[in-house]
């Protein structure tokens, strides 16, 4: 059974301004979005500039941060920020929803379509492959801080690990280091192999729903529960329900990217 190491949030301070783990977490993202982003248009002739590029990642800075805080703000903990305004701001002490953020995203990436005349789904494919590593940074950022941490698990099992965060001494699954695995690095894997074909207009964008969607349901049944939408009890968690509709959507964007295709 091991121990979270208990890193101080705080990675260095530059006189009274403290630069936390959390937010370099969000500049490790941001940087291979930006790095990846150039490679797809040197290597695979992806019909963007790199001057465009640098505007995209702008775009959705905004909607990942702004959507991603306004939606742990609405979909997780309403009652607790109405009782504490000046904290939604806070973004620096972490709280943000993947699910938040993806609308953000999609609500940016449609402003940016518009100004630059490009095909919605040409923006949302050549992205998504860009954002797993991404998530990945942001939930290493999770465990960095000792947050989010995993329901209890058995104490043979050789990963299960104490978070002192959670108030007991209890063995815990390093669920946050579960969303990097899957999440992260394997839906990372995933995408990037699929688009080095040419795909179908939607097709790589159905794929990052499906297995986003799916990763999550699974890492939330090792994730401590924040009470399932039907009471104290664990029934389905709030990250499965938001989950299941981007299956679903995913499911249905690949077939009709592939009947189309067929057409």
């Amino acid at each position: 059974m091991l121990l979270h190491p208990q890193f101080d949030p705080v990675a260095f301070t530059l006189g009274p301004l403290a630069i936390r783990w959390y937010g370099l977490m969000y500049l490790v993202a941001f940087t291979q979005f930006l790095l990846l982003g150039r490679w797809l248009i040197r290597s695979r002739g992806a019909r963007m500039t790199v001057e465009q590029l640098d505007d995209l990642l702008f775009y959705g800075m905004l909607g990942v941060i702004i959507g991603g805080r306004l939606g742990q703000v609405l979909f997780y903990e309403p009652a607790y920020y109405l009782a504490n305004p000046l904290e939604i701001v806070a973004v620096w002490k972490g709280g943000m929803s993947f699910h938040g953020g993806f609308i953000g995203v999609l609500a940016a990436m449609t402003l940016w379509a518009r100004k630059h005349d490009k095909a919605w789904f040409d923006v949302t494919d050549f992205i998504a492959p860009l954002i797993p590593l991404g998530l990945a940074a942001g939930r290493l950022g999770n465990f960095i801080n000792g947050e989010l941490w995993g329901r209890i698990a058995d104490p043979s099992l050789p990963w299960a690990m104490v978070f002192p965060q959670a108030g007991d001494m209890e063995p815990r699954h390093p669920s946050q280091l579960y969303h990097v695995g899957l999440e992260g690095l394997a839906l990372f894997v995933i995408l990037w192999l699929y688009s080095r074909q040419p795909r179908p207009r939607g097709a790589v964008s159905g794929v990052f729903l499906i297995g986003y969607g799916s990763f999550r349901f699974i890492t939330e049944f090792f994730r401590e529960p924040d009470h399932g939408i039907f009471g104290q009890s664990y029934t389905v968690s709030m990250g499965q329900w938001l989950s299941l509709p981007m299956i679903a959507a995913g499911v249905l964007l690949l077939l009709l990217a592939y009947r189309k295709k067929a057409l």
